[in-house]
């Protein structure tokens, strides 16, 4: 248990605490948060732990981690379907991955909480109107109009409330028989038969079948066997809204541990990550798993300090490191942080996060991310991690199940002019359904490559 820490030490005035909003009501503020601290909890501490051990595989070399969602959740498009197809594309992509690379795979969703914004300024102007900056649905809306605007505290408890309808359909679908590898075939989208890569995942799904029928063969009982009919699957989001998250801090009665309960894993971003962040002293005292995005402006001295105060106990599985440099800058900012952790032995699991340093303003004027970028910055991520010898150990997407237009490229050849054909995203553009599962391949081949190269050192 951490030292000196409490679920209100973030407060403390030697805590710097940005991207934060301002609320106008204090009490209303006050009111919501003793709302939500007695709420039941969304996830649960045992679960926590299962994905701590999980990914302790993951940084010793013997596991992949998926993470994959929603750049923001929005009150407005919140479905069943939109949940169903974003989680059974993580399923493809898993079954890709797991099939090709002969390695467990890690699943995680930006999902059920994925809905706060950091902001660099606490207002914006348009014309001769200044109101509050768009900081997510948990905090107020996105149309520019005075009552939109008002950042409103009773957003969290609407975001609680999708929260926990959320997991209670993932918790469904990951448990009730949707992940039944029997059902692989079911698991494609309509409009996937349009990707060139339809046919290689069909294929997979034809020699899972092939090989379950083998094993049914042998007398083993593929009905009954959990590892076959059921999969593990967690939810993550960046702990920004700190007044949400202090509400939603639980002590285990098993451990005494602390435990934020609104996802199985938090992550610090690449801006509240400085020294006395409030955001890394509040995460320093509870027992999710953490991760810690790692920008172009990270100092190795600086990520071994947060290291030392988030793990003081260098403890496996604790700390997700997710790399997010741009295609153009991974392979040079990359090596001096793997050698760091690696000359001080901190165990971490290393995840490349391909989206957010290759953003770019199309012709056309929308904001897009380049598929070629994509994979050419996990291509120098993998590229790294083979020359330092480390395990190249993860994948951080902003993807969906919809059949959008958002990223240009791909083996569906989305074009700048196609981007507005549908361009759904409520913040960030997202992989669609079929760019998803070209990385995933794509993936697998390097994945495959590293492990290749760990075999021949090995002899």
């Amino acid at each position: 248990m951490a030292q000196d820490w409490t679920p209100q030490s973030w407060q403390h005035d030697r805590f710097i605490a940005r991207h934060l909003p301002q609320y106008e009501d204090a009490d209303a503020l006050a009111e919501v948060e003793a709302t939500l601290a007695g709420f039941p909890p969304l996830v649960f501490a045992g679960e926590a732990r299962n994905l701590k051990a999980q990914l302790a595989e993951v940084a010793a070399g013997d596991a992949f981690l998926l993470q994959g969602g929603d750049c923001a959740e929005s009150f407005a498009e919140f479905s069943p379907n939109s949940i169903r197809d974003t989680f059974r594309v993580i399923l493809q992509m898993a079954a890709v991955l797991t099939f090709a690379s002969k390695m467990p795979v890690v699943k995680v969703g930006r999902m059920a909480g994925q809905f706060a914004k950091p902001r660099s300024a606490q207002t914006e102007t348009r014309g001769e109107v200044t109101l509050p900056s768009y900081f997510g649905d948990n905090v107020n809306g996105i149309d520019f109009t005075p009552e939109a605007r008002r950042n409103d505290p009773a957003r969290m408890v609407r975001a609680y409330s999708q929260a926990a309808a959320t997991l209670n359909l993932l918790r469904a679908f990951a448990g009730g028989g949707y992940a039944n590898l029997r059902q692989v075939h079911r698991w494609t989208l309509d409009f996937m038969g349009r990707s060139p890569w339809f046919e290689r995942f069909q294929s997979i799904a034809d020699r899972i079948g092939e090989a379950l029928d083998f094993m049914e063969a042998c007398g083993v009982d593929i009905e009954n066997d959990p590892h076959l009919k059921a999969t593990s699957f967690y939810t993550s989001h960046e702990a920004l809204l700190l007044p949400y998250e202090q509400a939603m801090t639980r002590q285990d009665s098993l451990t005494g541990d602390w435990f934020d309960t609104s996802a199985h894993m938090l992550w610090i971003g690449d801006r509240t990550r400085f020294e006395n962040s409030a955001h890394v002293e509040f995460l320093r005292g509870v027992n999710n798993p953490v991760g810690v995005k790692c920008g172009p402006s990270l100092e190795p001295d600086v990520l071994l300090g947060l290291l030392d105060t988030l793990n003081p106990s260098r403890e496996a599985g604790r700390i997700t490191l997710i790399s997010r440099f741009g295609h153009e800058k991974v392979e040079a900012g990359l090596p001096p942080l793997v050698r760091a952790v690696t000359r001080e032995g901190h165990p971490v699991v290393w995840s490349c996060d391909p989206m957010h340093g290759n953003v770019v303003k199309s012709e056309s004027g929308y904001k897009t991310r380049p598929f070629d970028r994509i994979l050419s910055e996990v291509r120098g991520f993998f590229a790294v991690h083979r020359a330092e010898g480390t395990h190249a150990g993860g994948i951080h997407v902003e993807m969906t199940g919809q059949d959008v237009t958002e990223c240009t490229g791909g083996a569906v050849a989305i074009t700048d002019e196609g981007l507005a054909d549908r361009y759904h995203t409520h913040c960030d553009p997202r992989l669609n359904a079929a760019q998803s599962l070209e990385l995933s391949f794509l993936l697998a081949e390097m994945l495959n490559l590293e492990l290749a190269e760990g075999s021949k050192a090995a002899a």
